[in-house]
């Protein structure tokens, strides 16, 4: 190793650990602990300093394309390139008159965006987002239905819209903000979403771009080989390792199952894989991470490193979580989840429970088990008073199971995923707008209280007077007979009535949320209430004082918690992995490629939350 390698490293080891001291409560400097020392004194050079990350990125799908079933609430878009576009997109599939009926009342043009997720495979949904263009007249895209679009990525080069491959394609009812109504809302009206609308119809692919000094085959091949003997999976039926060298600049990694919904992770264990190294030099390596992970200020990293070493690295886990540092205990835990031991279930479950900042990562730990035990614990989370650790244990558990056991549900209509839980706890009932459309009741009995009136949608009412337990759900449309359905008040009754007489997941959400609005129902009602990212430990709370007295957890957000926006509403930005990736070396940090050459990612900067109540 030579001399300038060695210094760049401990520059960077300087600056990694000055960085994680800044936080939101401000800058308070850690005192330098003679275990963070780099591991250049072992000789060995791990796979994240001579390769960048290739398809971590979440890849920006969009298309120009038209919602029907608007009724009065759409418009005639001036001209624009948009317009163009969709004009010739009509064209290509023999629309007839498509002049008249871009024109109508009834049609809206539209801009369409998703985000592809790293290492998402064909055939995987994904949500998408409708807005009108500007200056557009349409007033509402309400009721409306998106017509079977193709999405590409785009660019504008003069005043034409230049389409890329083809990614995915889109369609669907759109979900518009229940709550939003009338001119002062027509900025909620005229977007929406369509809940996993979109369908990847290419797989991406992950891998490692060689460093430009180190871009020769027999590298390439060893690099392979390196993570071969560590990853394997079954394809066809067949074991074999995930890496693959295609040329001496590129190796493909085949995403891991364990880590399908934490792809950012994976490849950053993938990074702290050793290139080489001799049993000697094996054993300084343990020895020495055993010691940086019982330091609160290395320990994040030590335990991503022992997790790269696999089942040999168990028992120094397993010292890591009797430690009395709350991240020490926090982060072997995890390391321990991926690797599948059951001794990393209480501490997990514990910190969903009663730590908000740990909570998110806790859960999706746990959900990469295959382990009887932790999904007992996660089944026993859905009790709890928090509605996002509730929440966020039943999608961990969708996660692992795949909609066996307790989160059996049904396809309601054809419309949504429908779920009730016999669980205690609070009654609670929670409606998705985003990841798939879906309700879940936790909680069997929940009633509407009269008096109530409920629009679900444009055409159904529901309604019941003071005295009746009765609830009558009517629809009313132009040029049909009229429905009613007359039910109890419990709610299970109410939303399949609805779905009968024709209404959309966006028209028993609408009632619901109205539901809510007026006090009728008999529980809590909440949306999206995933666990979050950025918080902060208050180590007062958890555990002894330490010289910092706060702390933010230094991974990213797993992708079963994602939420993509346009503006990075409710998750960080779609285009900047979350998480503090300076905790990590500058070769840890996620990368894009972009005409050829690598880029490095800068991570978004903290966010303060309060606890969960």
């Amino acid at each position: 190793m030579d001399g300038a390698h060695t210094g760049m490293r401990w520059c960077t080891a300087v600056t990694i650990c000055m960085l994680t001291s800044l936080g939101c409560s401000g800058p308070v400097i850690r005192p330098q602990s003679p275990e963070t020392q780099d591991l250049s004194d072992t000789g060995v050079m791990l796979l994240g300093e001579m390769t960048g990350s290739y398809g971590t990125d979440y890849v920006q799908v969009e298309a120009v394309s038209m919602v029907t079933g608007l009724e009065g609430t759409g418009g005639d878009p001036g001209p624009s390139p948009q317009r163009a576009s969709l004009l010739g997109e009509m064209q290509r599939r023999h629309v007839a008159e498509p002049t008249k009926l871009l024109a109508s009342r009834d049609t809206s043009l539209v801009v369409v965006r998703g985000w592809m997720r790293p290492g998402i495979q064909k055939g995987d949904r994904f949500d998408v987002e409708v807005r009108t263009a500007s200056r557009s007249e349409t007033s509402s895209l309400r009721n409306g239905w998106l017509m079977p679009t193709r999405m590409t990525q785009l660019a504008v080069l003069g005043n034409n819209i230049r389409k890329g491959h083809l990614l995915a394609s889109a369609v669907g009812p759109v979900l518009v903000d229940p709550a939003a109504a009338g001119e002062d809302d027509r900025a909620l009206l005229t977007q929406g979403r369509v809940l996993g609308g979109g369908e990847a119809l290419e797989s991406r692919s992950l891998g490692l771009i060689m460093d430009s000094q180190y871009a020769k085959l027999p590298v390439s091949q060893q690099i392979g080989r390196a993570i071969n003997a560590r990853f394997f999976t079954y394809i066809q039926g067949q074991k074999r390792g995930v890496a693959t060298p295609k040329t001496e600049q590129f190796v493909e990694i085949v995403l891991h199952p364990r880590y399908k919904e934490n792809v950012a992770r994976y490849m950053r264990v993938v990074a702290n894989m050793p290139y080489k190294e001799t049993p000697l030099q094996h054993q300084s390596r343990l020895d020495l991470l055993a010691q940086q992970l019982l330091d609160p200020v290395t320990t994040a990293t030590a335990a991503l490193r022992l997790e790269a070493i696999g089942s040999e690295a168990v028992p120094i886990l397993k010292q890591g979580i009797e430690a009395k540092d709350p991240e020490v205990r926090f982060y072997s835990a995890e390391a321990l989840a991926y690797l599948d031991e059951t001794d990393a279930v209480e501490p997990l479950a514990r910190a969903a429970r009663d730590e908000p900042a740990f909570r998110v990562y806790a859960l999706a730990a746990l959900s990469s088990m295959q382990d009887a035990i932790a999904y007992d614990t996660l089944c026993t989370l859905l009790d709890s008073s928090s509605a996002e650790t509730r929440y966020g244990a039943f999608r961990a558990l969708c996660a692992m199971d795949h909609y066996e056991g307790i989160t059996r549900g049904e396809n309601l209509g054809g419309q949504f995923s429908y779920h009730m839980l016999d669980v205690g706890g609070p009654p609670m009932i929670h409606v998705t707008r985003s990841h798939r459309p879906e309700i879940v009741m936790f909680g069997m009995e929940q009633v509407l209280r009269p008096p109530l009136v409920l629009d679900a949608g444009k055409y159904i009412m529901v309604n019941s007077s003071v005295s009746d337990s009765q609830v009558t759900v009517s629809r009313f449309a132009p040029g049909q007979p009229d429905q009613k359905r007359i039910v109890s008040n419990q709610v299970d009754e109410v939303i399949r009535a609805i779905v009968e007489l024709g209404g959309t997941y966006p028209d028993v959400v609408q009632a619901l949320q109205q539901a809510h609005a007026a006090g009728s129902l008999s529980g809590r009602f909440r949306v999206d209430a995933l666990p979050a990212t950025g918080r902060e430990v208050d180590r007062e709370l958890s555990g002894p004082p330490q010289p910092s007295r706060s702390f933010e957890v230094a991974n990213p957000l797993p992708e079963m918690f994602q939420r993509k926006d346009s503006d990075g509403a409710g998750n960080r930005h779609p285009e900047i992995p979350d998480g503090n990736a300076a905790i990590a070396p500058r070769s840890l940090q996620p990368r894009i490629v972009s005409s050829g050459k690598i880029r490095d990612v800068k991570p978004a900067g903290p966010v303060a939350i309060g606890r969960d109540c």
